[in-house]
């Protein structure tokens, strides 16, 4: 198939990647602008998709909107058979969806209805999802809501979300060549009615972690957020990129030990690896070695 590229990220780039391995033209790939980067953000850093594209010497174009008429009239002027979209991060108008003779279709990380929008991914791992998957999905007008051609599941099993995001990536690029190679061999199938739910994008606020909530939320927190995941202590950030679950209890955010267990809601939660500011990621035993943060210690 001719097929137009649409995507951003690197949770995109595999399935770029296998479209091409499996012998489709790939006549052009869209993606987000350049974005300012490196030192003091004086130099502009393109999208892992443009620099996945270029290394395989297809065209790129990186639009601020695809919602102006010539833009639109670019779009449709590459005859494409179909066009695979995921992870772009701009929503496509009507006009676009409906240029090529295929129409479009996204890979969608999340088995729909639920999850439907920006961050499906974290979203399941917060909720305790035990399942989630990845859909390839015909794209319409509404937010996530088009028939699927196909899914695939994986156990969320303790993942972090790059983890999680880096296997549906994966799985994504198999199905997806998968479906291209027998089109009308997967119809559309509407989504259900029940079930629907929304993955809202992940606000910086919520990175915090909330001592409040029992133990097993705070450690889905470190999970989904990672490496983002963090508590303040004395004025300094600490980064939580692994975590335990335990039994003591004591007042939310209060250190019970000489080891950082830290009491919750419910239950305790044990860093077992911390990133100071500035510092490298180290077992958690390594850091209060050099930096005690003794037993009675509030965190927030």
């Amino acid at each position: 198939m001719r097929i137009i590229y649409i995507g951003t990220p690197d949770f995109a780039v595999p399935a770029l990647q296998a479209l091409v391995a499996a012998g489709h033209e790939v006549i052009c790939a869209y993606t987000q602008p350049p974005r300012p980067g490196g030192r003091r953000g004086k130099e502009v850093t393109p999208t892992p998709v443009h620099k996945a594209a270029e290394a395989l010497g297809i065209p790129v174009r990186h639009p601020v909107s695809l919602k102006n008429a010539d833009a639109q009239a670019e779009f449709a002027a590459l005859n494409a058979d179909i066009a695979v979209v995921a992870a772009y991060g701009l929503i496509l108008p009507p006009a676009v969806l409906d240029a090529p003779r295929l129409g479009c279709v996204n890979i969608h990380g999340s088995l729909l209805p639920r999850w439907r929008g920006a961050a499906p991914v974290q979203r399941a791992i917060l909720a305790g999802d035990a399942e989630t998957g990845v859909g390839i999905m015909q794209m319409e007008a509404g937010l996530d809501t088009g028939p699927v051609r196909a899914e695939a599941r994986t156990a969320v099993d303790g993942k972090t979300c790059g983890e999680l995001t880096a296997e549906l990536a994966q799985m994504g690029a198999a199905l997806v060549v998968q479906v291209l190679a027998d089109f009308e061999g997967h119809p559309a199938i509407p989504q259900p009615a029940d079930g629907v739910t929304y993955a809202h994008k992940i606000a910086k606020a919520e990175t915090r972690l909330d001592f409040s909530q029992p133990a097993a939320q705070v450690e889905r927190q470190v999970r989904a957020f990672h490496p983002a995941a963090w508590f303040a202590w004395q004025g300094e950030r600490f980064r939580v990129l692994g975590a335990d679950v335990g039994d003591r209890s004591g007042e939310p955010g209060t250190v019970q030990d000489d080891a950082l267990t830290i009491a919750c809601g419910s239950g305790a939660i044990r860093p077992t690896i911390v990133q100071r500011a500035g510092r490298p990621a180290m077992p958690t035993a390594d850091l209060l070695r050099g930096f005690p943060i003794p037993a009675g210690s509030v965190l927030a």
